[in-house]
């Protein structure tokens, strides 16, 4: 049948993706490179089916438990996934119906699992007679939790540090397809070449920050994909050329990149990551973009033996709740495997401080929006260094300046970036 490889593919990479607990993207790629056979349509469907059962799962499992005899955590994985995938294809594809329910009763069998096909087809057969009504809870959080696919715990988080209306907005963007922002490499290319050479939009306010067209690809060595939330956080840092600059947290380099680049690639920028062959990944990098100041080595961020710098990068291990749109995966993660974490964050941020020379920029930054793991960490710090003080970012971009607060969280209605945190913060003379 035409189309059912690559929902086979779809499912099975589904299967061994939740097994292993892996990021869905890593999964998802090495799949499509071990069946380079599939056309570009498939290959298509199955990112589109694989991404959207990821994003969707909760809203899928409230669909399968109301149209289903038995719960979704009794059904055989396969049997599961099959339904996950068919729903979100009735859902939100525009495979005629009856084509969509044939396939995946056939997908079922595909697997092994004959004997529930018929279950499979009166799931979705009655999903279809619903008109294809999501069964929500009357609770407004259960409900909340259906609809965006959020687990209870981390909406009842994002509610206690936000405004509904902040939250909604957040969990709507998350669902959508995320741009793919680029930086422009300056010692290759000036803007109008660039433009021409990639068709790329600058995006505005924003100096050498690049919009890539959806089925655009990034080309090495005169472009590196980087978010604006990161791009941001390095005009924040704001490095001077022959700065001396310490990325304590570097892989894998985007922020590195930046740093050097805004330093027109004159001074030293030292990068860190606790593996060596993490740091690998920074110097092949930095190799394909030129960039010659920089050196990329194995590094603890809770050590202090580090060279005196102008300007330290604190860009912490964190929850990861603010890239959901990017890694949908984490937020099914139970927010407690996350609550030792700014005990850990306030210990790299302390080390991390003892490197900045007096009068010097010290920069924190997350790519969660927790306020547990931003806010308090830094409030924390200062209230025990004194020798540093909050300062506002952006002061030398215009454009953004109106956004920076001592304490800056951004969301995606702001700027169009990925939920970050960003504190700037100066040493004393």
């Amino acid at each position: 049948m035409i189309g059912l490889d690559a929902r086979l593919l779809c499912v099975r990479t589904l299967i061994r993706s939740l097994a292993a607990n892996s990021y869905s993207n890593l999964a998802l790629t090495g799949a499509l490179a071990e069946h380079p056979a599939l056309s570009p349509q498939d290959a298509a469907l199955c990112t589109a089916l694989y991404r959207g059962v990821f994003e969707r799962m909760l809203t899928l499992d409230a669909c399968i438990a109301a149209y289903s005899k038995r719960p979704p955590q009794k059904l055989d994985r396969e049997v599961l996934c099959v339904l996950r995938c068919g729903i979100y294809e009735l859902l939100r594809l525009r495979t005629p119906e009856s084509a969509a329910v044939n396939l995946w009763t056939e997908a079922v069998k595909k697997l092994k699992k004959t004997s529930a096909a018929g279950m499979v087809n009166a799931v979705l057969r009655g999903f279809l007679r619903s008109g294809k009504q999501i069964p929500l809870p009357e609770d407004a959080v259960r409900a909340m939790s259906v609809t965006y696919s959020v687990p209870v715990p981390l909406l009842e988080l994002l509610c206690k540090d936000y405004d509904a209306q902040t939250v909604t907005a957040f969990l709507e963007n998350s669902l959508e397809v995320p741009p793919v922002y680029v930086r422009r490499n300056p010692l290759r290319l000036d803007d109008a070449q660039f433009r021409r050479q990639t068709g790329a939009e600058p995006v505005s306010g924003i100096p050498d920050a690049y919009l890539l067209a959806r089925g655009q690809h990034p080309e090495d060595g005169i472009m590196h994909v980087q978010d604006l939330a990161s791009q941001l956080c390095c005009l924040a840092l704001d490095p001077k050329p022959d700065d001396t600059v310490l990325d304590v947290c570097a892989a894998p380099g985007g922020k590195t990149f930046t740093v050097a680049q805004l330093m027109q690639n004159r001074g030293k920028v030292f990068a860190y990551d606790l593996h060596e062959k993490r740091a690998g990944l920074i110097r092949q990098g930095a190799q394909k973009l030129g960039l010659t100041c920089i050196t990329a080595q194995a590094g603890d961020a809770r050590q202090t033996d580090k060279p005196a710098a102008d300007r330290v990068l604190c860009d912490v291990p964190c929850s990861g709740y603010g890239v959901i749109r990017r890694k949908p995966e984490i937020r099914y993660k139970s927010p407690d495997e996350a609550a030792g974490l700014p005990e850990i964050q306030f210990r790299i941020l302390e080390a991390s401080a003892k490197a900045v020379k007096p009068g010097g920029v010290l920069v924190y930054s997350t790519c969660t929006v927790l306020k547990r793991e931003n806010e308090a960490v830094v409030r924390r710090f200062l209230a025990a260094h004194p020798e540093f003080h909050a300062e506002l970012p952006w002061q030398a971009y215009p454009a953004l300046a109106a956004y920076g607060q001592e304490m800056t969280t951004l969301f995606p209605a702001m700027l169009g970036s990925d939920g970050f945190f960003i504190a700037r913060m100066r040493r004393e003379k």
